[in-house]
């Protein structure tokens, strides 16, 4: 037996007891004959007293930081003042009388025991090392309970957890697939799934009307920090369900999720926010929109629409807006700070941004004198700007004014620390467009993805105008994220047909990549509809970090390599030849 307790696991009801631990050295301290270690192991830490009177002083003295020891000793109650409030164990200590060295460690390439900032190149080449410290090995345990709740509270609706495979058939679903060669067919590939869509629409036409998976998935896509190659999400469908059916499930259960999994998180909306796309592209600039502040975007095109301002003249003669947000108590900004919104602006697609101050002493700013007093107190009533306000305005395309000033929203946000990170703000958005033109190819693209079932009411518009047809696809997000899309699913073969169609693709390619799950619609398809949260994203917003790479026990870097196994890596000719590759790339690139 290596231990009998954990080293977290010792409380002040052990006094008296012999023990014995085993674990790594986290943390020791030496105080002339006496020396103190702080002894880890998954359950926790707790300082072992090392006294050369009943262990060997030679031994002590080779003990390092990350040595495995099993100790055997005695637990005390701690001297007098010496507590340490910080560990449940801190109130105790265990007097050593054996110990033996399980395995020693060299050098480490960083400490363990120090949360400071480490190059992430570094932490990801040691990952093991990595997962080692506390911030870390919590992160995991959060993401498993979060797992873990999610099952079970499916597993009591009735959902039935059915695995999907890993190698299937390549289809254009948005992203580029990981293919993977086969060396039984020459020339033929499977695909790692992007996700599991086709595979859980085909368990509805089983009749397993409640599904779901944690499953893994993949896209050959470029990085960014709440992405990675290949990701986990938590797949639903459900058969005979409309749309609110299936918000009111999800809903359930993350709110449910957050109370039990993370208490000390704050819900800002019970029942979440629903907001149609083009309301949160209008109030917000996205259809993301971080819910845990105001400074919504604001149209005054009509305000200003006799304004002798020559860039709002000629934005409103050009079929363009003006839109503006609220900077409050930045009245007083100085120049330097000014020109840097300026700057991050016109980085994000903007000319210019005009400025207008309401100070003490009158407005200033880019407008002064080009604004009227009624104007200024129109601005206000509309607003809602107050004196110390710093209002800013964008005028151009519409899209590129959202764009525009949904960044500068977020860039204030961070600026000013308008939202306290322990605040939570889910919301739907609904009613997405069906499709979006393509204007390098030419053609029309499915914005959710080609198995979205339209809008019934628009089913007549495919045709003859698909711009405005609107889809029955909804997204959940949260504090500036999307951390769900789902929909409802086409389930006649002839809509699908036709869907696929506008996208462009000839009757063979129809015939060749989707073949079989339109023929499995001709066999009693019933009506369903699903949603695909995502577990990495959904566990860094818990988790309180920035980046979904601290969430995954073993990520890429950001240029998709995995520093600690060194991969992607070459194959050898011999592999190369039993899958019948060959290559076209010079020795630099290799």
């Amino acid at each position: 037996m290596y231990k009998t307790h954990g080293c977290g696991d010792l409380r002040e009801e052990h006094i008296g007891e012999k023990v014995t631990l085993a674990g790594w050295v986290h943390r020791r301290r030496d105080h002339g004959g006496v020396t103190f270690i702080d002894l880890r192991d998954s359950s926790g830490r707790v300082q072992v007293v090392f006294n050369s009177k009943s262990i060997s002083q030679t031994l002590i003295e080779k003990i390092r930081l990350e040595w495995v020891l099993q100790v055997t000793g005695i637990v005390c109650l701690r001297p007098a003042g010496s507590e340490n409030p910080n560990l449940p164990t801190g109130t105790i200590e265990v007097s050593a009388i054996g110990c033996e060295i399980l395995n020693p460690a060299k050098a480490l390439p960083f400490p363990i025991n120090d949360e400071e900032m480490i190059d992430e190149n570094i932490r990801l080449t040691y990952r093991y090392l990595d997962l080692r410290r506390e911030r870390m090995h919590q992160n995991l345990i959060l993401r498993h309970r979060v797992i873990k709740f999610m099952r079970d509270y499916l597993d009591a609706h009735n959902f039935i957890e059915i695995e999907t495979p890993m190698l299937f058939k390549t289809t254009p679903e948005g992203a580029r697939d990981y293919l993977v060669p086969s060396r039984l067919y020459p020339g033929k590939f499977y695909a790692l799934p992007q996700s599991p869509q086709q595979l859980k629409q085909l368990l509805q036409v089983a009749g397993f009307e409640r599904y779901f998976q944690i499953a893994r998935c993949f896209r050959d896509e470029d990085l960014r920090g709440d992405r990675q190659p290949e990701f986990t999400q938590l797949d639903i469908e459900m058969s005979f369900v409309t749309r609110d059916d299936i918000l009111t499930l999800v809903e359930d259960l993350f709110t449910n999720l957050v109370v039990s999994v993370t208490p000390k998180k704050k819900l800002l909306f019970s029942p979440w926010q629903i907001l149609t796309y083009t309301e949160a592209l209008d109030r917000f600039g996205t259809d993301k929109p971080d819910l845990r502040f105001g400074m919504e975007l604001h149209d005054v095109s009509d305000v200003l629409k006799n304004s002798e301002f020559q860039i709002f003249k000629n934005a409103l003669i050009a079929g363009e807006v003006i839109k503006c947000i609220l900077a409050p108590g930045c009245a007083d900004y100085s120049r330097k700070k000014i020109d840097e919104i300026i700057s991050f602006a016109k980085e994000q697609g903007a000319k210019g941004v005009i400025t207008l101050a309401l100070s003490p002493d009158g407005v200033k700013g880019t407008l002064q004198k080009f604004i009227t007093s009624s104007e200024v107190d129109t601005l206000c009533t509309q607003t809602g700007a107050q004196q110390g306000d710093l209002i800013l305005f964008v005028a151009d395309r519409k899209s590129i004014v959202n764009k525009v000033l949904g960044a500068l929203r977020l860039f204030l946000r961070d600026r000013l620390k308008l939202i306290t990170s322990d605040a939570m703000a889910f919301a739907w958005v609904v009613d997405f467009p069906m499709f979006e033109w393509n204007e390098e190819e030419k053609k029309w693209d499915a914005a959710h993805h080609p198995f979205t079932m339209p809008k019934k009411e628009d089913l007549p518009k495919l045709d003859s105008d698909p711009a405005s047809v609107l889809s029955d696809a909804y997204d959940m997000v949260c504090n500036g994220y999307e951390l769900a899309s789902g929909s409802i699913r086409i389930h006649d073969r002839a809509v699908q047909t036709r869907i696929f169609q506008i996208l462009g693709l000839s009757d063979e390619e129809i015939r060749g990549k989707f073949g079989h799950i339109l023929e499995a619609f001709e066999f009693g398809a019933p009506p369903h509809g699903g949603i695909a949260p995502g577990v990495d994203r959904l566990v860094m917003l818990l988790a309180d970090e920035v980046n979904i790479r601290e969430v995954i026990a073993f990520p890429k870097n950001q240029s998709a390599r995995d520093l600690m196994a060194d991969a992607p890596s070459s194959a050898t000719d011999k592999q190369l030849s039993e899958l019948h590759i060959r290559l076209d790339v010079s020795d630099e690139e290799l």
